[in-house]
């Protein structure tokens, strides 16, 4: 323990804006950033993870010439990209749940989300918590704390330049979100699409049938149905969105 404190305080520069930049992930990224947790805990955690860092990875401060506040900010938002590129692709459960709820008929349907406390939808509620179960089993939270770790090789202290390229490369990462959730959903917009046809061929030929009390529940009954047999695969598609989040989490990192 005497060792580790010698260390850091031989090390307590890096060690306060390493804090800064592990800060800017717990900021915004999935999970860490849930006001569930409490300020206790993400601080403890915070302060951990800086220091391993700090002891175990050759961290040097390259660029001392650089004012205090602009480098604390440029830690900062590197920190928060990385956090935030995090936070987008895991919204395409969100994206995927509100396209879900419209076609079962749930889009008059919120539920608050108490990591965020806003109004979510509720099948995008629950894809988000079943995607996070999944990251946490399969250790997908080690793909953002190890890219963390790696952004001081691509990106040392004090480097870091905000341009452009990078606006757009998130705007690209936000559309890329969207894409992937409507493409998950189109199982069961198909499906439903399909019930529609059906209903409709039927209230021509049975005008007397209520379409509107015949066509809701069973939305909702193939709706459920379709989710229930697609929950299995989930686990895969988590896997291939955590590894095309960390693709693109390098890729920033070698801008």
């Amino acid at each position: 323990m005497a060792n580790v404190m010698n260390l850091l305080l031989n090390k307590y520069e890096i060690f306060l804006i390493v804090l800064v930049r592990v800060s800017g992930i717990f900021v915004i990224s999935p999970f860490f950033s849930s006001q569930n947790i409490s300020n206790t805990v993400k601080v403890g955690l915070t302060v951990f993870i800086s220091v391993i860092m700090t002891l175990m990875l050759d961290i040097e401060i390259k660029a001392l010439e650089i004012s205090p506040i602009i480098l604390v900010i440029k830690e900062l938002i590197t920190g928060m990209i990385i956090g935030f590129i995090c936070y987008l692709f895991f919204s395409t459960f969100y994206t995927l749940g509100q396209i879900v709820d419209m076609s079962m008929g749930f889009g008059m349907v919120n539920v608050v989300d108490p990591q965020n406390r806003i109004q979510v939808p509720l099948m995008g509620n629950f894809y988000y918590f079943l995607a996070l179960y999944i990251l946490f089993g399969i250790n997908g939270h080690h793909v953002i704390i190890r890219a963390l770790a790696d952004s001081y090789k691509f990106i040392p202290i004090g480097t870091f330049d905000l341009s452009k390229n990078i606006a757009f490369f998130l705007i690209e990462i936000l559309a890329k979100t969207f894409a992937i959730g409507f493409m998950l959903s189109t199982p069961i917009i198909i499906s439903i699409f399909l019930l529609d046809l059906v209903l409709g061929i039927l209230v021509r030929t049975m005008p007397q049938m209520n379409v509107f009390v015949v066509g809701l529940p069973l939305k909702i009954l193939i709706g459920l149905f379709i989710i229930v047999i697609t929950v299995p695969i989930f686990n895969s598609i988590v896997s291939n969105l955590i590894n095309i989040m960390s693709d693109r989490i390098y890729e920033f990192l070698r801008f």
